[in-house]
């Protein structure tokens, strides 16, 4: 925090504890010890109480960062240094996936398998020219943390990647568990990336509740360590895939990843790349830091070079060194300055025992030696000399100038334990390696071939550790057609049964067993009386039609029972408060409704366009204050009645109003003052009824109604004598 990341403790430990979440992470970066949190969404517990390490996975990100691999950039308030970007042995970009949103943009790539990502850069440095649909055959689709089961077809995908967007449809892995007698329950082993557990069980438990799912009877939740959540169905014979596919629809049981490939592939410039982008990238930066590693390498092996040198000069001239050191004022500057090719007086000691010493530096038997007693022999050996110590001429190989700062003070910090006689040939063995590797790594920078070939043994390697031997190294999510089912209607899955809808003048609605006599006294809130009451079947669906001219929806199935008062209709539906509910009818498909306003203006609507899929419900008739929606009626006969609020009376034929899915329809009946107050339709021929303020019912025939009869939009003629005195006709 006081160093790289000036955003406080909470911000860093809630990003440390993401990390090491293997339900999260798809190779996590971090292994903790503790409690980092839960498939559940409960949160890790606090930083005292938690410890944490890097995984393998994040020291393969860092290998090389101290050999000059990357540039470094200051921190951010300039006293130290980070990197700018990290030498990733593996394109940790697509492997572990991002997700993020920045001014104007956003990005959300899903991990995939580290393994198949190898194969395809394998492919891709064999065939630079590669198209993006050969190497799906390497990386078929993503692999979540959490498994699942990827449901989109294969020709969806690879446009995804082909283009950097798209979306993937992916589903939770589930199982068929016999009890025995033809009993059954599903078993869900594995949910969708990023959905939590725990709330998933409350959408289902919510969607059993609301009956949206009827066939579905209770959801467990099982788990331990692992995933188990168990589906009841509500009797044996349900079909599995209908049941499951169900709640594939109505539960995040199946969910869709929005890919969007938005990167910075120079690091400075956001673009949506294409997979085999992102796969030339991550090669190319791979081939840069293999680039820059060996040339920081070949610093140092020309830096060893030159004390090895230095080293190797002073066993040369062994005794001159120890001289120097011994009785020179400064011993440092004297080795820079002498002269190392001059020959001098060596003192070679007696020999132990009479075996041959070959000097690795000279080359010189010192048998020969004895023999020829060469005094322009170039060795330092031992000298086969019963007499005792002997002093032959020789002379010292070496440079002409004098040796360097780094040499000289690796010599003055020798140790006298590296003067014995097997360091020589150490130091020449060491030489001849780092020469050998030296030569190596020209080569390999003057050959692009060579280096392509390093970046594939280098990735094969990764790929040996983190495959086959390693714990999360095997795909864990598969591929599957989507097994979809005919989408069964609602009324299918219930149970057909009579019941009696009550709706309250409150509206506080509830559904009663069975048929009961319609005339029967119930009981009400106080202030509360009955509104509404019909016969229907739990498979009916209710339309109920408000004064904003708005149709909702509700399942005679999802209705409270009877024991109670019920609930308020206004919860089960977005129905608000200052909206008065006309009309509750039961939905007949193929029937047609007559609506009009309090304007007088209406139209005819086929009742299967009102049916509502929300709870929002579906505007039909438009309404604008004061106008309010005042007629839902359905449609018989051939004729329309309309009846202002001034009394008078307008019959016209039915094939003058227009039938519409949705507007504010045409003008009814014309008024100077008021507006309508009711309007039915019926059948000419028979004549239009209505019951009189005694309770009688009194029909005026065809070849009377001609008065009132004319063309739509007219005023009409005071309705007959007997009409009833609130202008309703029933």
């Amino acid at each position: 925090m006081g160093d790289f990341h000036p955003h406080g403790d909470a911000a860093i430990y809630d990003a440390m504890a993401r990390l090491s979440q293997d339900f999260t992470i798809r190779y996590p970066l971090v292994d903790g010890q503790g409690n980092f949190g839960n498939i559940d969404g409960d949160n890790p517990a606090a930083s005292r109480y938690t410890e944490a390490r890097m995984t393998v996975m994040a020291e393969a990100l860092l290998n090389g960062l101290d050999e000059n691999a990357v540039d470094f950039r200051p921190n951010y308030d300039g006293r130290l240094e980070e990197p700018s970007v990290l030498p990733a042995s593996y394109p940790n970009l697509l492997a572990n996936g991002s997700s993020g949103i920045a001014v104007g943009m956003a990005t959300n790539i899903p991990p995939h398998n580290i393994g198949e990502l190898i194969n395809a850069c394998l492919h891709l440095i064999k065939s630079p020219n590669a198209v993006d649909d050969t190497l799906m055959q390497y990386v078929p689709g993503p692999d979540f943390p959490t498994g699942g089961v990827i449901v989109e077809p294969a020709e969806n995908i690879a446009n995804a990647y082909r283009t950097g967007r798209g979306s993937i449809r992916l589903r939770a892995r589930w199982h068929v568990e016999d009890l025995g007698r033809g009993q059954w329950q599903a078993i869900v082993t594995e949910i969708p990336y990023q959905v939590q557990k725990s709330k998933l069980v409350e959408r289902i438990a919510e969607v059993i509740q609301i009956k949206k799912v009827p066939i579905l009877a209770d959801v467990r939740d099982e788990s331990a360590e692992d995933v188990r959540m168990v589906l009841e169905p509500k009797s044996k014979n349900v079909d599995p895939d209908v049941l499951m596919n169900a709640l594939f629809r109505n539960t995040d049981l199946e969910t869709r990843f929005s890919l969007n490939m938005n990167v910075l592939i120079d690091g400075v410039t956001p673009r949506v790349c294409s997979l085999k982008e992102c796969l030339r990238a991550f090669l190319d930066f791979r081939r840069d830091v293999l680039i820059r590693r060996s040339k920081h390498r070949m610093a140092k092996i020309d830096n060893r070079l030159e004390v090895l040198e230095g080293l190797i000069i002073a066993f040369l001239n062994l005794d001159r060194v120890i001289d120097i050191i011994r009785y020179d004022d400064d011993p440092k500057a004297a080795l820079m300055y002498e002269d190392w090719s001059k020959p001098h007086q060596a003192t070679i000691v007696r020999a132990t025992d009479e075996s041959d010493y070959q000097s690795p530096l000279a080359g010189i038997d010192v048998k020969a030696l004895e023999l020829h007693d060469d005094p322009n022999a170039v060795a330092r050996g031992v000298l086969l000399d019963e007499d005792g110590p002997a002093t032959i001429p020789r002379r010292f190989s070496g440079r002409s100038e004098g040796l360097s700062d780094v040499q000289a003070e690796a010599i003055l910090n020798m140790r006298l334990r590296s003067l014995r006689r097997l360091e020589e040939l150490e130091l020449v063995n060491e030489r001849n390696a780092l020469m050998e590797e030296r030569a190596g790594l020209e080569d390999l920078m003057d050959s692009e071939d060579m280096q392509w070939g390093q970046v594939k043994d280098q990735l094969q390697e990764v790929k040996k550790q983190f495959t086959k031997d390693y714990d999360r190294g095997q795909r864990l999510t598969t591929f599957a057609e989507a097994t979809e089912t005919e989408d069964v209607p609602l009324e299918a899955m219930i149970e057909r049964e009579p019941v009696t809808v009550v709706c309250s003048q409150m509206g506080w609605i509830r559904a009663m067993t069975g048929h009961i006599d319609l005339n029967r006294e119930l009981k009400f809130k106080d202030g509360d009386g009955p509104r509404f009451i019909f016969h229907a079947e739990t498979t009916d669906k209710l339309l109920v039609f408000g004064s904003n001219g708005r149709f909702y929806t509700v399942m005679a199935a999802n209705l409270p029972g009877g024991r109670g008062m019920g609930e308020p209709l206004r919860l089960m539906v977005d129905l608000p408060n200052d909206v008065e509910i006309l009309d509750i009818m039961i939905h007949r498909p193929g029937q047609r409704l007559i609506v009009a306003s309090s304007a007088g203006d209406g139209f005819i609507v086929p009742e299967d366009d009102v049916v509502a899929q929300t709870r929002s419900g579906k505007q039909v008739l438009n309404v604008r204050t004061p106008t309010r929606a005042l007629v839902c009626k359905p449609v018989t006969g051939n004729a329309v009645a309309v009846v202002g609020e001034n009394r008078k009376l307008l019959v016209f034929m039915l094939d003058e109003l227009p039938e519409m899915g949705r507007g504010k329809g045409v003008r009814m009946q014309k008024y100077k003052d008021g507006g309508m107050s009711d309007a039915r339709t019926f059948t000419l021929e028979a004549g239009l009824s209505w019951q009189d303020p005694a309770g009688r019912t009194r029909t005026v025939t065809g070849e009377e109604l001609a008065e009132w009869t004319a063309k739509r939009a007219g005023a009409g003629r005071m309705a007959p004598r007997g009409f009833p005195r609130d202008n309703k006709f029933n």
